[in-house]
């Protein structure tokens, strides 16, 4: 590209080039004793002199140029070819082969734009969920907008490819080949956001009524039934359709939907298959949101007026010791009998004795607040951003909205039940409703049960009650995440 000097100095010297061989035509005056006589020729040659100078300088500007690699016309076609409305147009990589980003996948990973519209379009349903109706807004929302990340044309921001197989491309990532997103998911692929959560929630949770009523362990067990039905079922599933063939591994966290626990569900998907970590995490945090919408009519089904109105006497008051004590025992039995629940079943516990020992308050505010906070906003984002076009826009994702709500009413099924067969054997009834309470789904599910009581009778208490099996929920969806692990892992 040749400079406006080049062609500002070709004019001048063109007409200093010309003036000498007009004035050939006039005579000349007589020279002065001493003047020096500039002849055309002398004129003619300072012209090329001065061409000269400036094809030299434009050489010189060129050479440094290209000496830096940077080209004006390349780099502006390359600004439009990377902006994502030109990537919408089509499918566009702009990485050559054998370069560093295509090496480590920097090249455009949506390759069906069609998809990434549909992807944009349910981000958006999933932001008006948890912004307009509130439905498990503090996750949701971060989800709903790492989704919106992840599936915008050129962002760049997030690459399956850099976790493959369940296994971190470090090389890649030190590099530089990553996006924020990938630095933030770390946290879900190394089980460490999900653990941090667990601290949290064990500071935040009272196992008080699950002392004083050792038997509402047993409803929260129950109600993990649902959780390895529904893994039978996933691979069932398999013997209809190839396209909807799910792996023992897919199957099993599938399978941890019903137990309405989201960082369990995370935290066991990553494990087992993080291919399905998008649609899992928000069928699981969808389904938990809906269960004021999903339980009562299974427990009006399951059981009559009369068992509704079952009225339980109050529990007992449990002191500081046992609360300090139950997190300690629960915490060693569990991590003796089943080592791959002890990182949850421990983070669980460990918040619960900040909460409970009363020595540590400042620590107790912290993760019940600052910590848990924080780490909502990065698993919610990280967790978003694996709901890419290829992974979300699947008959497999069908599948696993189905069974994530078949696993959910089973599990809320299957306390029910169970509280009603305890009922035969025992002389102090139990108000079936509480059994539908042991889905971990902490606190709402508890309220749901004393709703759906004091419709039947508007004197009738079971908070108190239902949380026991709700928190004991807690503690059995966590053992069930560590069984499914120490098998299919």
């Amino acid at each position: 590209m040749k400079s406006v000097k080049f062609y500002f100095s070709l004019l001048i010297a063109a007409v200093m080039f010309v003036m000498p061989l007009q004035a050939q035509d006039n005579q000349p005056a007589e020279p002065v004793m001493g003047e020096v006589i500039e002849t055309p020729a002398t004129e003619a040659n300072e012209g090329i002199m001065l061409i000269d100078e400036a094809a030299e300088e434009v050489a010189v500007e060129e050479a440094v140029i290209e000496e830096a690699g940077f080209n004006p016309a390349e780099a502006l076609s390359k600004f439009v070819s990377d902006s994502g409305l030109a990537r919408l147009d089509g499918d566009v990589t702009n990485a050559e082969p054998d370069s560093e980003y295509a090496k480590f996948g920097r090249a455009l990973q949506n390759t069906s734009n069609w998809k990434n519209l549909v992807m944009i379009f349910i981000a958006f349903v999933l932001l008006f969920l948890a912004i307009v109706k509130k439905y498990e807004p503090l996750l949701l929302m971060p989800i709903a907008f790492g989704m919106l990340l992840t599936n915008l044309p050129g962002a760049e921001m997030f690459h399956a490819n850099l976790f493959e197989g369940g296994h971190v491309n470090w090389e890649a990532i030190g590099s530089g080949g990553a996006g924020l997103l990938d630095y933030l998911y770390l946290g879900v692929q190394l089980g460490i956001y999900p653990c941090l959560i667990f601290v949290g929630v064990g500071a935040m949770t009272d196992f008080g009524p699950l002392i004083a009523n050792p038997k509402s362990l047993l409803l929260g067990a129950a109600a993990q039934v649902g959780i390895f039905l529904t893994f039978i079922g996933a691979i069932a599933m398999g013997m209809f359709s190839e396209n909807i063939a799910f792996s023992f591994q897919e199957a099993g966290s599938i399978g941890i939907i019903g137990g309405a626990d989201g960082p369990t569900a995370i935290y066991l998907t990553s494990k087992l298959a993080p291919q399905l970590l998008g649609p899992i995490a928000v069928a699981a945090y969808s389904y938990m949101a809906l269960v004021p919408v999903i339980q009562p009519p299974i427990m009006k089904l399951l059981t009559t007026k009369k068992e509704r109105m079952i009225e339980m006497k109050q529990l007992r008051t449990v002191s500081q010791r046992e609360k300090i004590i139950f997190p300690i025992a629960i915490t060693v039995i569990i991590a003796l009998l089943l080592p791959s629940a002890a990182p949850l079943i421990g983070c669980l516990m460990l918040g619960n004795l900040m909460k409970e020992c009363g020595v540590v308050e400042r620590l107790s505010k912290t993760v019940q607040n600052e910590l848990m906070n924080i780490v909502t906003i990065f698993l919610g984002i990280s967790v978003g951003a694996t709901a890419t076009a290829e992974a979300f826009l699947d008959l497999k994702t069908l599948g696993i909205l189905l069974l994530g709500v078949i696993a959910f009413a089973m599990g809320s099924a299957s306390g029910v039940i169970l509280a009603k067969i305890m009922n035969l054997f025992s002389k102090e009834k139990i108000n079936p409703l509480i059994g539908s309470a042991g889905v971990s789904a902490v606190p709402m599910a508890a309220r749901v049960s004393q709703t759906v009581g004091q419709q039947a009778n508007p004197s009738n208490f079971l908070l108190m009650h239902a949380m026991g099996p709700n928190v004991a929920g807690v503690i059995g969806s966590a053992v069930a995440a560590g069984l499914l692990l120490a098998f299919l892992g």
